[in-house]
């Protein structure tokens, strides 16, 4: 994967939703992480059926959340789940991802996380978040100790912003998740770019 994953929220779009997301899918997003934790199993997989196609046609991962079953049965093999998930997920159903990937807080999440067979982990939240107004964020030196421990892929989340981008990267992360910014913003082309923008060696590589 690059190194910005999109994490949805179709609630938050100003705009019709299957087309942000291909917009989305072309402007830059390594990856498109379907998170719509209000739907029942039956909606989720009507949504997804979509999103798969607009990914696959974009060249980029469709990381479906939360919904095992669902995700097997629609032949995807990229899964994310909260710790809780991934704990009572069985070893064997655990193999049949190709990217497996699990929501962690902590550095001791993450060690589990990788022992459980995740192929990456996201890590939040670093930065303060609308998302979880009141909740101290865990900060920069967690992300480093963390990316320091475990030899897996660590996606920052929480708050993360194009000015803030290049300390996450610094720290030895992956890259980052975002929501908001690409499920709200005018411009998504301009969004991605802001962050390539602001990448190191940002004038040689691309996100």
């Amino acid at each position: 994967m690059s190194k910005l994953i999109c994490v949805t929220s179709r609630t938050l779009c100003p705009s019709p939703f299957l087309p942000r997301l291909e917009a989305i899918a072309r402007a830059g997003a390594g990856a498109i992480l379907l998170r719509e934790k209000d739907l029942t199993p039956e909606e989720y997989a009507s949504l997804a059926c979509p999103v798969l196609a607009l990914c696959r046609q974009a060249g980029i991962p469709c990381i479906l959340h939360n919904h095992p079953e669902a995700t097997l049965t629609l032949g995807a093999d990229a899964l994310h789940l909260p710790m809780p998930a991934l704990r009572g997920l069985d070893e064997a159903v655990r193999a049949r991802f190709a990217q497996l990937g699990a929501s962690c807080h902590s550095l001791e999440e993450a060690r589990e996380a990788q022992a459980l067979g995740c192929t990456y982990i996201t890590l939040g939240h670093i930065f303060p978040t609308g998302c979880k107004p009141g909740v101290p964020p865990r900060g920069v030196e967690l992300l480093r100790q963390v990316c320091r421990a475990v030899p897996l892929p660590v996606y920052a989340i929480g708050g993360i912003s194009p000015e803030l981008f290049p300390a996450v990267l610094q720290a030895g992360a992956a890259g980052a998740c975002v929501m908001s910014g690409p499920m709200t913003c005018p411009d998504v082309r301009a969004y991605f770019q802001s962050f390539q923008d602001r990448a190191p060696g940002a004038e040689r590589s691309q996100l």
